[in-house]
């Protein structure tokens, strides 16, 4: 495993569009389906990262907290499932349902949506403005799978509950570290 920070893409950047299959539902989900709401987050993770699944139950509570409020949320595996089986579509459908992910996981085949973010790493997380003008990027929070700490995700939530309320998110801001995105050859 090849620990990875974020690119830290430029805040203000507008949220590169996307057009993806869940792998739940089977539906094409949209950029654009979040168009009206106050905030999108896009999350980069897998099934496999050891760094995903130290937070992944913590990943599906924030979307349970955070249904009925305007804020849209994704999670899109972009990694090569040829290199790692377990993050094909069905092996993201079964995370998703035992983690009960109540937001589309979305499959990158291509890749292609994972370079449009500059994604690096899983987790890679994105929160964007009602405007999809980036406003965050950076960790779920400080716990890392051999470092003790807690897992809160409180510095994204702070980031979601600062961009619902309309203010401002502080620029300094850590990035996420995790397992490399596995590109294709």
């Amino acid at each position: 495993m090849a620990l990875t920070e974020s690119t830290m893409l430029e805040l203000g950047t507008i949220a590169p569009d996307f057009a993806l299959t869940d792998v739940v539902s089977g539906k094409i989900v949209r950029r654009d389906d979040f168009r009206g709401k106050k905030a999108l987050l896009v999350m980069f993770i897998c099934a496999h990262c050891p760094y995903v699944k130290h937070i992944e139950k913590s990943i599906a509570a924030l979307g349970k907290d955070y249904i009925g409020k305007p804020i849209g949320i994704v999670a899109i595996s972009s990694n090569d499932a040829v290199i790692h089986p377990a993050d094909n579509p069905a092996g993201l459908k079964m995370q998703a349902e035992t983690c009960g992910f109540v937001f589309p996981y979305l499959y990158d085949e291509s890749q292609a949506v994972a370079h449009a973010y500059k994604a690096a790493c899983t987790p890679d997380i994105f929160l964007f403005d009602e405007g999809f003008h980036l406003v965050y990027r950076g960790q779920f929070d400080q716990s890392r799978p051999s470092n003790g700490v807690r897992v809160t995700g409180q510095d994204l939530r702070a980031a979601i509950d600062q961009v619902l309320a309309g203010n401002p998110i502080p620029k300094d801001q850590q990035p996420s570290v995790g397992c490399n995105i596995k590109w294709k050859a």
